[in-house]
């Protein structure tokens, strides 16, 4: 398989971290997004007539929709359960992977404004960004008083893979993340799934540490 790329894309990272998960090798053809912006060309528009990034190509089959790719790594993995148990739990995915399309829209333009100089209404997408989080951190809360750690259920779906970039890369585009201990304990989560890959701006290590709430007062250390 071979992902036209931009290392410091949150959706190209969806599906290389995805790819890592499933145990799956891509061939990795690094696009110049910036300042080139080769996705804009016409060689690259024969390709993926949108522009758009990424672009995924496996034998005849070209894919230019960072979700529909989650969707086939899971389905060539024959990882079924990444992408629900049952018609309830594949509707709550499909659900989430429309509200990953939200984040990208509204933390992922935020981004792109303050890293990339891209134009638009800086304050509205962080207005949208923030809405999102408070939106997520609400479920996530209410699922971790019921045990359960991920969107959907006990396990990950392509769902987290979806959502879990644009919101860790949140800071990026001016937006803090110290309000939301539910997405907190969630992002670790992922970071901590067997395969977990970083990019610029996700690491791993410092999220794996214990939690500031978790460390004893002072008082009670000898």
């Amino acid at each position: 398989m071979k992902l036209y790329d931009y290392v410091l894309s949150a959706s190209c990272y969806k599906v290389r971290l995805m790819a890592a998960l499933m145990g799956r090798k891509l061939d990795l053809k690094a696009v110049d997004f910036h300042p080139g912006r080769e996705h804009r060309s016409a060689a690259f528009r024969a390709l993926n007539p949108a522009g758009t990034l990424p672009v995924l190509v496996d034998g005849d089959l070209t894919l230019t929709e960072s979700t529909a790719m989650l969707v086939y790594l899971a389905q060539v993995s024959k990882a079924g359960a990444w992408l629900g148990a049952g018609p309830v739990q594949t509707a709550q995915v499909q659900q989430w992977l429309a509200f990953s399309a939200r984040l990208g829209a509204s933390l992922g333009m935020a981004r792109l404004h303050d890293m990339l100089l891209y134009p638009g209404d800086i304050d509205g997408f962080r207005r949208a960004g923030v809405e999102c989080l408070r939106e997520l951190e609400a479920h996530l809360t209410e699922a971790r008083f019921a045990g359960r750690i991920y969107l959907t259920g006990d396990a990950p779906t392509i769902a987290d893979i979806a959502c879990f970039p644009n919101v860790a890369l949140a800071p990026d585009g001016g937006v803090t993340l110290d309000d939301y201990p539910s997405i907190r304990l969630w992002s670790r989560a992922i970071r901590a799934l067997p395969g977990f890959i970083e990019m610029p701006g996700i690491h791993r290590l410092h999220e794996l540490k214990p939690a500031p709430e978790a460390v004893p007062p002072l008082e009670s250390l000898p």
